[in-house]
């Protein structure tokens, strides 16, 4: 199952906030960036953010994006200051 392009709006909207979010379309689903550093990803309408020593201390439920895949973690919350300062922690810890 593909991701609506209504769930990516969605998401984009909750993180208007954070500075220099874009996405890019692969095969159903979107990889989302900040400042070009891939963070995560929308798949089968489903807000995944990579392992970070951040994420990871949050306590956010494991999933698997697509068969094959490294697990990745799932964001649930629909609070837009949480998601920004988890988004902006990940980021980081990835440059």
């Amino acid at each position: 199952m593909a991701t609506s392009k209504e769930y990516l709006i969605y998401i984009l909207e909750l993180l208007r906030e954070t500075k220099d979010i874009t996405y890019k379309k692969m095969m159903g689903e979107y990889m989302l960036y900040k400042d070009g550093v891939l963070f995560g990803g929308i798949y089968d309408d489903r807000f995944l953010v990579k392992k970070t020593k951040y994420s990871e201390i949050r306590g956010l439920k494991e999933e698997i994006p697509y068969p094959g895949a490294k697990p990745m973690l799932l964001v649930d919350s629909e609070d837009s200051d949480e998601i920004n300062e988890l988004v902006t922690n990940i980021y980081k810890d990835l440059k």
